[in-house]
């Protein structure tokens, strides 16, 4: 079972409604994806404005292709895919697109990040450079692999592993030191 905000199970009727062209089964289709693509999207791009036009663009192209889902995977799945696919292709036509270029320290690994929420968080993530905040929420909150986020960033698994890494050591940087200043100012 996936943790995928995306994972919600659209019935059968509601599919094959909506690919003989029915407004409602349409509709019911948007409302069902509209939270987890606009959250998907505004986390890889960072812009409100932008995740709104996703969602929409996203849908428009949801409704377009309805009819080549075959069903071979879950349908939020296959919609999770076109979101991803239109914020990818906003965030490529932004110049440049950064990435981080700093090394983590050896032996640094994922596990060790200490994960805190909230508005700290928020600002951290938002802080990045928007490429690794995508890397960063398609593998730790859509579930993607490695493979798959190089395969929709047309780079290889290394690229993926370096900027997951690198986005949490820099995340780290952010957080612990606030985290510290919390704990000295509760002592």
């Amino acid at each position: 079972m996936s943790t995928s905000s995306f994972a919600v199970d659209i019935p059968e009727l509601t599919l094959a409604a909506a690919r003989k062209g029915d407004v409602r089964a349409f509709e019911r289709i948007y409302r069902s994806f509209e939270k987890p693509a606009y959250t998907l999207a505004l986390r890889m791009l960072g812009d409100p404005e932008e995740a709104h036009e996703v969602v929409h663009d996203g849908m428009l192209q949801l409704f377009k292709r309805i009819s080549q889902f075959r069903g071979q995977s879950p349908f939020w799945g296959w919609t999770r895919q076109i979101m991803v696919n239109e914020a990818l292709m906003r965030l490529r036509k932004r110049q440049p697109v950064e990435s981080l270029d700093v090394m983590p320290e050896p032996g640094i690994e994922h596990a060790h990040f200490m994960p805190m929420h909230g508005r700290e968080m928020e600002r951290a993530l938002m802080a990045l450079p928007e490429l690794t905040r995508a890397v960063i929420w398609l593998y730790h909150v859509e579930g993607y692999t490695h493979e798959e986020i190089a395969e929709s960033f047309g780079k290889t698994p290394s690229f993926s592993k370096s900027q997951l890494s690198r986005g949490i050591e820099r995340l780290r940087q952010m957080l612990v030191p606030a985290a510290e200043l919390n704990l000295c100012a509760m002592n």
